[in-house]
């Protein structure tokens, strides 16, 4: 607990006495963009507040979750009544099935689920499952796609455009790095390489459909249509990881708005509610190889916690509700619209779109297609824009490489406040350009 009197910097202090860079993940340090990080003392509605009292928008919504707005009154009675029952049974609770009776509901191609405590264990999961369900080892991913951080799936490209993949965090050895295979996001002929190359042998192919890992990024048309006929063919799993995307797009996540069907789905984020919780699922002919049915093996004491449970089955009931995503896609455009009108009345370079209620801004003229065009955008002038707002009370992700998020909770108020802040930080911006460089947006 923060204490009284207490700053953000002193606090910074003194996590890093005791917890490793002072953070629990690292993007919160805040070294892709220098300072200080906030320490968040409560957070309600569209808005939190720091440990010196300073209310900030927020565009962060915990990586995703907070759909419906921080504490949200719902979710908040759903923990208490179900926290009054017991924390942790170990054992199976009805909660369990109605999360998954709710989550088949919305993504009929899904028949059987299996609850986890986070989006990484779902992914983890799904992989092996892949694996033990084909009996090939070789996975295939794509460059700038996140799955959190289990060995096989911190891997990135090698010094060639299509390689083996080479370990992206010290401690991943190179052995198992090359069972994973990496290709290039809206490339579906990067992919058509690596079946020809490795026929027989890849059990799976792991994408964010709509990524927000490296920032938003967009499937081209076609991609995902070509990815699920190649899968298809050669007898290989497609899992979208929907960790972020999924009932977040959309009520039934990319694969509504695609119309393309996986065989296994990774969920996490809004089906928690801000609760730490993940699932996977497929068809029965699929997961029925997880155990006690089968033999692929997959457990954890505080999958199904009751109180994860309750605060995901308040979440989706409230999304559920008649034009709930129509008017948060509708405020989430007119965000970015505002954005990108306020970058091109001072000549800023900048692109921005959004798909349902997840957003990317860019620091570049147009709005990247692939990971490699996102890696050219003005990170200094991210950084510069990035803290003019965070000092302005509007918080957005500290990272170039970050989705932001919007949330039910998000007012007419709070988008002229951010668009006003934004115009102030774009003529700021404008004035160490020289000469002013015109604008083309997407």
């Amino acid at each position: 607990m923060a204490r009284s009197g207490s700053s953000n910097a002193a606090e910074f202090a003194r996590a890093q006495q005791s917890l490793v860079g002072g953070v629990n993940s690292a993007v919160r340090a805040f070294r892709a963009v220098g300072g200080t990080p906030r320490f968040i003392a409560r957070a309600q509605g569209a808005y939190m507040w720091d440990v010196e009292g300073r209310r900030y928008i927020d565009y962060l919504g915990s990586w995703g979750p907070m759909i419906v707005g921080q504490a949200h009154p719902a979710v908040v009675e759903a923990v208490r009544e179900a926290a009054a029952h017991g924390l942790s049974y170990g054992a199976p609770n009805v909660m369990e099935t109605e999360l998954a009776e709710a989550i088949k509901e919305l993504y009929p191609q899904i028949e059987r689920v299996r609850l986890t405590s986070s989006g990484t264990e779902a992914a983890m999961s799904a992989l092996r499952l892949a694996r033990g369900a084909t009996g090939r080892t070789k996975i295939l991913k794509f460059e700038g796609c996140y799955h959190g951080t289990a060995d096989s799936l911190l891997v990135k490209a090698g010094s060639g455009a299509l390689a083996f993949g080479t370990p992206s965090s010290a401690g991943v050895p190179a052995d198992l790095a090359q069972h994973t295979l990496v290709a290039n996001y809206n490339d579906l002929a990067s992919v058509e390489v690596l079946f020809a190359e490795y026929p027989g042998q890849i059990a799976c192919v792991m994408i964010e459909p709509i990524p927000g890992n490296m920032n938003l990024m967009l499937p081209e048309p076609g991609f995902l249509e070509g990815l699920r006929a190649l899968c298809s063919r050669a007898g290989v799993l497609l899992i979208f990881d929907e960790v972020m995307s999924g009932f977040r797009v959309a009520p039934g996540g990319a694969q509504e708005l695609t119309g393309v069907v996986p065989d296994l789905s990774a969920f996490g984020k809004v089906i928690g509610g801000g609760m730490p919780v993940g699932a996977f699922g497929g068809s029965a002919a699929v997961m029925e190889h997880l155990a006690p049915l089968g033999g692929v093996y997959q457990a954890g004491t505080l999958s199904g916690n009751p109180i994860a449970m309750a605060a995901g089955l308040a979440t989706l009931r409230l999304i559920r509700e008649p034009g709930f995503f129509e008017a948060l896609a509708a405020r989430t455009r007119q965000i970015v619209d505002g954005l990108c009108e306020a970058a091109r009345r001072h000549c800023v370079p900048f692109s921005a779109r959004h798909a349902g209620g997840m957003a990317g801004m860019y620091f570049m003229a147009e709005a990247p297609r692939t990971f490699a065009e996102i890696q050219g955008q003005d990170a200094a002038a991210f950084k510069r824009f990035f803290h003019r707002m965070l000092d302005s009370g509007v918080y957005f992700p500290p990272s170039t490489v970050e989705a932001f998020f919007t949330s039910s909770a998000h007012g007419e108020e709070d988008v002229a406040f951010t668009l006003e802040a934004a115009n102030a930080a774009f003529a700021q911006e404008a004035q160490s350009v020289s000469p002013p460089i015109p604008l083309a947006t997407q």
